[in-house]
């Protein structure tokens, strides 16, 4: 068994790669916080338990070599505040896209910033990527934010690319940093 990794990223704030037993707080932030959460996190109206929770969580660290991607709860201040981490890595093109929530209470102290600033240089250095990416509803001012402050680049909009609660389909703004545009944070 491997020794889960641990990036630490500011004093205050630190990655930890995702075990079963987060799961009780991946629930709570997300159950407190239902209404919040729900607007660009289609999967909070289906996650009515625990144990919906602790399916996510094994979804994650039981999926197959091929398939299996680093995902981090994010720690600050020793609380745990958020999840970020890689998503649909393509190893053969060397892409993957980064996805992330941070609780409300915790927003705009530059958590996801500096955690995102972390996965970027770890992607490009230790897992040899070329190309990153990360995809933001139209709407969603506060995260597509974070891509245009680091420097990404906006490809395009997906049309209707998510479908968010109440069946409303949502256009999806597509930002990209390649590894040679990329100078380490």
């Amino acid at each position: 068994m491997r020794e889960l990794l641990v990036i630490q990223v500011t004093k205050e704030i630190v990655l930890k790669e995702l075990e079963l037993y987060d799961a009780t707080d991946i629930f709570h932030s997300l159950d407190s916080q239902r209404e919040y959460f729900r607007k660009w996190l289609p999967f909070v109206d289906e996650t009515h338990e625990i144990k919906d929770s602790e399916n996510f969580v094994l979804s994650v660290i039981e999926a197959p070599e091929d398939t299996w991607n680093y995902v981090f709860v994010i720690h600050y201040q020793s609380v745990f505040v958020g999840l970020i981490g890689f998503k649909g890595t393509d190893k053969t093109n060397k892409e993957t896209e980064i996805g992330y929530w941070l609780s409300a209470d915790y927003q705009h102290k530059g958590i996801i910033t500096e955690s995102l600033k972390a996965l970027v240089n770890f992607a490009f250095k230790d897992l040899g990527m070329h190309r990153i990416f990360i995809r933001c509803a139209v709407g969603n001012i506060q995260s597509k934010n974070i891509p245009k402050r680091l420097g990404f680049t906006l490809e395009g909009i997906e049309r209707d690319g998510e479908l968010l609660v109440d069946n409303v389909f949502t256009d999806i703004e597509v930002y990209s940093l390649l590894k040679k545009d990329h100078i380490a944070f």
